[in-house]
């Protein structure tokens, strides 16, 4: 399980790292600046995050809501010395919270709760990924992709009007988008299928593909058109 820890508070973050390792979890990423961690979560995706709600700059409560508009598989307990604030956090997609200081008991019974709800739960759906274009940092719309490409450790999202980058790898994309309509027609090519336009055989059996209010055209692998064309024959539209 990869855990992501926010709290500005060093003795509170070290202490609940201390209990996760001890309750057998080691793979824990830490930030006490909540502006640092919310670069990191544009990056890279949790399992579990552990977040204090009230931290300066960034709360823990609006890390959450960035954490549930990219992933909403992502797990999220709040750490707080106030109870008052354990409805703010339910609302704001937390499966728990814990009062501090905290103890062993009571993270091993948020993670168990974790681990019953995985169980009892259908996986939920990406609704929104994260990513940059020199400074500017957007939320975008599974709606508004119209093709996505593997730049080295990277990938570029093609919108109307921009091109996107997320710090994610092609095979991470494909696992996000696996419950939506999105087929990989290429090792380094999703496309959106509803975004469509037409498709043309071309050498060596691929396919080029074009999109609608896009001029752009990509081309498929000759497994890729295989593959697409078999999968587009099962399809009902």
């Amino acid at each position: 399980m990869k855990i992501l820890v926010v709290d500005d508070e060093k003795l509170a973050s070290s202490r609940l790292v201390r209990l996760l390792t001890e309750l057998g979890y080691d793979n824990v990423t830490v930030f006490n600046d909540s502006t640092k961690a919310m670069i990191d979560i544009a990056k890279n995706r949790y399992d579990l995050a552990f977040l204090d709600i009230q931290m300066p700059n960034i709360t823990g409560l609006e890390l959450a809501n960035m954490i549930m508009e990219i992933d909403s598989k992502t797990f999220i307990i709040f750490q707080t010395a106030y109870e008052e604030f354990a409805l703010d956090a339910f609302k704001a997609g937390g499966i728990d919270y814990i009062l501090k200081p905290t103890s062993k008991e009571n993270v091993l019974q948020s993670i168990n709760k974790v681990k019953n709800y995985i169980q009892t739960t259908p996986t939920t759906q990406t609704k929104k990924i994260m990513g940059k274009r020199g400074d500017k940092i957007y939320l975008i719309e599974l709606d508004d992709i119209y093709y996505i490409k593997a730049d080295l450790d990277e990938v570029i999202i093609k919108t109307k009007e921009e091109e996107i980058y997320v710090r994610k790898k092609i095979g991470q994309m494909v696992e996000l988008l696996s419950n939506h309509n999105f087929f990989r027609i290429h090792r380094s090519i999703i496309i959106n299928i509803d975004k469509l336009q037409s498709m043309q055989s071309g050498e060596q059996s691929r396919l080029e593909i074009t999109f609608t209010d896009i001029k752009e055209t990509v081309t498929s692998s000759k497994d890729g058109a295989k593959e697409f064309r078999e999968y587009l024959e099962q399809c009902s539209f």
